[in-house]
């Protein structure tokens, strides 16, 4: 059985399950290589949805798998494999198109940073948003977190989540912004396809550049040299054909047809 379950669709949506739900998907270095993998979508890729099979969505790394995997093990053995994890969180963050988790369910760790690293977060009511590291004798800073939690949430709160390592309900997360939406269980998918929909009816090349300036700008230097970086962002998306078509379908009143160009 996959451990990550892919599927492109035609609209240019490729979906991630994780899938090993009789663990709530707690991630093996096999799967981390298959996210890391996944995440270089194919061509006409123009979003990526990532969840998970069963009743969770990740438990973080499969505990009883790293205890059996780290005896014997060097420093450097051990570096090489924290490294592969926190790539994992890479190649979600720097993939070129938007990255939807729909959480569905406890999420934990390496888990939680998989959704922390993803563009937009949405959640069913049972999702419960767990760092966990600390239970076993660990910081609460890996694989990003301690970067993109109090970008999300503000340094105070999220401070106060990593050092007393208290679960997060989903109700909790739509009021602190760790989340957009929040739905009953069932309606997950559905609100993810609304949000996916959206995503995928505008320009590519606008989406990709979006995404490349707010993920750049977040740690600008000055507000100067954001507005620098918009600036060429903008006047590189004007030239493009898809700009043009969409001004065109301005004065025609009608859907702009994208391409990409």
């Amino acid at each position: 059985m996959d451990e990550v379950l892919v599927e492109d669709r035609p609209d240019g949506v490729r979906i991630l399950r994780l899938n090993r739900p009789e663990r709530l998907n707690a991630l093996t270095p096999d799967m981390v290589g298959g996210l890391i993998a996944a995440m270089d979508g194919p061509p006409g890729c123009r979003a990526i949805l990532l969840t998970g099979m069963g009743r969770g969505f990740c438990a973080g790394v499969d505990i009883a798998g790293a205890d059996e995997r780290q005896r014997g093990r060097s420093n450097a053995d051990a570096i090489v494999m924290q490294e592969r994890f926190a790539g994992m969180v890479l190649a979600v963050a720097r993939t070129p198109v938007p990255v939807v988790a729909a959480v569905n369910g406890p999420v934990a760790g390496a888990g939680l940073a998989l959704a922390l690293a993803s563009d937009i977060r949405l959640a069913a009511r049972s999702a419960r948003f767990i760092i966990g590291a600390p239970s076993i004798g660990l910081s609460a800073g890996e694989c990003g977190i301690s970067y993109f939690l109090p970008r999300l949430i503000g340094l105070g709160r999220a401070a106060e989540i990593m050092l007393t390592n208290r679960h997060v309900a989903a109700d909790e997360a739509v009021s602190l912004g760790l989340v957009t939406s929040l739905v009953d269980d069932g309606e997950l998918p559905a609100r993810a396809d609304e949000v996916l929909s959206a995503l995928v009816a505008l320009s590519p090349f606008g989406q990709k550049m979006t995404k490349q300036v707010y993920r750049s700008t977040i740690d600008s230097s000055s507000l100067e040299a954001a507005l620098e970086l918009e600036n060429r962002t903008q006047i590189l998306a004007n030239a493009t054909a898809d700009a043009a078509e969409a001004r065109a379908a301005f004065l025609e009143k009608r859907a702009p047809v994208f391409t990409g160009r």
